[in-house]
């Protein structure tokens, strides 16, 4: 965040135990992949009334099933029997929030009352940031996780020229295939969720003005300037480029889409429900099996199989 001052209560701690020493709120914003290692330190130095709410986006997965799950569980069930983990998701572009610009947000949680009032009020701070409660912790974080593998489409679209006609029609394909993979794979998800910070105007934002979207685009244009006769790449080459364009432009910071792209692949495919999300297929697909970008329309340009809005069932009920 070049230019921005951080506030004065913003104190670094280099050692964790004493930083979490008697929290009674803890907020998760770190690559999941390091919580395994930290939370043991972490649960030992917090108080035992401590809560927390995850800023995380992304999909941990069962080792044994294969099975999609929320980080936010994964927190809670590594903390003990008595913490519940929350998540904090929208439409947050962090330049835009540093600099005082109005948005909102959306905070899911079960902590009962009044702790799930008094934790919005601990983000709430209007009229530049305005935070609003749900109960639907699933839906909101798995709308935060889906949206950047949607984010990576929309830069195809930017990539190849196409226009804002066409990226309303992958966004609104991409808000079904999120909400089709939420009720599929977790209970309790409620549709009015998608229509909250967490879900459509996160989604909307982070097509236009997110890093993955920005990276994407940079990805298309360079598979368009490649020799022509060279249209599809292998995986390893893929990935190639897409850490060379992550290290070009983002400077430090990581890409959310591509892994998350990968990871919700690998389990569509597992469960033999691929061909009911083929946005995302064919987003996977030009990102890491050479498909011509071009073909983002293709992922577009398809009927939904499940008419009149019923939620396809979960392949384990099958």
């Amino acid at each position: 965040l070049p230019g921005i001052k951080l506030p004065e209560n913003v104190i670094a701690v280099a050692d964790l135990a004493e930083a979490c020493r008697g929290a009674t709120l803890l907020i998760f914003v770190l690559p999941h992949q390091f919580l395994p290692r930290l939370l043991p330190t972490i649960r030992e130095a917090c108080h035992p009334s401590c809560r927390g709410v995850s800023l995380i986006k992304g999909l941990d997965f069962c080792k044994e099933t294969g099975e999609p799950l929320l980080i936010s569980k994964s927190i809670s069930d590594a903390m003990g029997p008595d913490f519940e983990c929350g998540v904090l998701m929208g439409a947050n572009v962090a330049n835009e929030v540093a600099e005082g610009q109005m948005c909102e947000s959306t905070l899911a949680s079960n902590f009962g009352p009044p702790a799930d009032e008094i934790t919005r009020l601990v983000f709430d701070s209007p009229p530049s940031f305005r935070v609003q409660h749900i109960a639907d912790v699933a839906g909101a974080e798995v709308c935060g996780a889906l949206k950047n593998v949607i984010a990576l489409g929309a830069g195809f679209v930017d990539g190849v020229g196409l226009g804002s006609n066409t990226k309303a029609a992958l966004l609104r394909v991409g808000l079904k295939e999120m909400a089709k993979f939420c009720h599929m794979f977790f209970d309790g998800v409620r549709d009015d969720t998608f229509t909250e910070s967490c879900g459509m105007a996160d989604l909307i934002t982070t097509c236009y003005g997110g890093r993955n979207r920005k990276c994407a685009e940079a990805f298309a244009r360079e598979r368009l300037q490649a020799d022509t006769n060279v249209i599809h790449l292998d995986e390893k080459e893929c990935d190639m480029l897409w850490a060379k364009i992550e290290s070009d432009l983002l400077h430090g910071q990581k890409l959310q889409g591509t892994l998350t792209a990968k990871e919700a692949y690998a389990l569509l495919e597992s469960q033999r429900v691929l061909g009911d999300f083929p946005l995302i297929k064919c987003i996977h697909d030009i990102a890491f099996k050479g498909k011509p970008v071009g073909d983002i329309v293709e992922g577009i340009a398809v009927t939904s199989r499940h008419a009149g809005g019923q939620s396809p069932t979960h392949p384990s009920h099958l």
